[in-house]
């Protein structure tokens, strides 16, 4: 099991040793993530129109889903907002963001244009079948396999190109202290859920440590665990995005922590702008730091807990 870590860790880790020097290289490194991401979801969909009585699993799928959301966002809240009553963090003079979304339905449409991609995948899938037999969804799992190696790599790459040094989290206590909050309130959550779901209690674990960040998430567990629980972190995931999206506009004022917290991994890139806008710049730099290291922690957690 950990010759598995270390083959999916290795992309990872050599991808975050390219320094890339001209800034220029770093859109087609960032269209390359977004592509991935797309095909790998669409892929996905694929595996899951594979599955026995896909009804009755899509509807499992939803359920598990739920009930995980409900779990880890309980533990999240109220952890959360504790921290947020002993922190100080206060937010500022509310801003403008350039080319930030201008209603919550547009800064949540690159979230559902995913979801979109999962359910293309199935209904790709379900013609597949009905063509060619079942033989193309070992094909696409595999597929899947090679270019979850090629994200990771880019993930790498973008993380160590950010323009976030170390020193520069490490001091940011307030970002620090959210996204370490976040991270134990979300594993026991996790843990909390696993009996609840028939999991493992680090397969619970592993599916608690998105931590937000849905597109990798689902990806992770579904090519360790299989299709329906990759779907099942994937949807847990999106649904914390898009419930951070009307929860930040109505808490941030009185507790800046715990708004900017909940959005998890989101919180240094899709939920930042939302953030920016009701909190104010003073919350950035906090937000970015906290979403940075959720970004960093998430993937290695992920893969670890699922070798123990």
């Amino acid at each position: 099991m950990l010759s598995g870590l270390l083959i999916v860790l290795l992309p990872l880790v050599l991808g975050y040793l390219v320094r890339v020097r001209d800034p220029r290289w770093m859109a087609p490194i960032n269209h390359g993530v977004n592509a991935a991401i797309y095909v790998i979801l669409l892929l996905m969909g694929v595996s899951l129109a594979g599955l026995d009585d896909l009804g009755g699993q899509l509807s499992r799928l939803g359920s598990q889903a739920l009930l995980l959301f409900a779990v880890i966002s309980t533990c999240n809240l109220t952890a959360l907002w504790w921290l947020s009553r002993r922190l100080g963090l206060t937010a500022g003079t509310s801003a403008v963001v350039a080319g930030a979304p201008t209603s919550k339905f547009a800064a949540m449409l690159g979230s559902l244009t995913l979801v979109a991609v999962v359910v293309a995948g199935v209904v790709i899938g379900l013609l597949l079948e009905w063509l060619t037999g079942s033989g193309l969804f070992a094909l696409a799992e595999r597929l899947a396999e090679w270019v979850l190696y090629a994200l990771l790599a880019l993930i790498g790459c973008q993380l160590r190109n950010s323009g976030m040094p170390l020193r520069q989290i490490l001091l940011n206590r307030f970002g620090l202290a959210i996204a370490l909050t976040l991270a134990g309130s979300s594993l026991i959550g996790g843990l909390l859920a696993a009996p609840l779901l028939d999991l493992a209690w680090n397969e619970g674990l592993a599916m608690a440590a998105g931590f937000g960040w849905y597109s990798l998430s689902g990806i992770l567990i579904g090519d360790q665990l299989g299709p329906l629980l990759g779907g099942v972190a994937f949807f847990n995931d999106l649904a914390r995005e898009l419930a951070a999206f009307v929860l930040i506009p109505l808490v941030i004022r009185r507790h800046a922590a715990l708004a900017i917290g909940y959005g998890g991994a989101t919180s240094m890139d899709f939920t930042l702008p939302v953030i920016q806008q009701h909190g104010g710049v003073a919350c950035v730099p906090v937000a970015v730091v906290s979403g940075f290291i959720l970004s960093l922690l998430s993937p290695p957690l992920i893969l670890f807990l699922l070798t123990l």
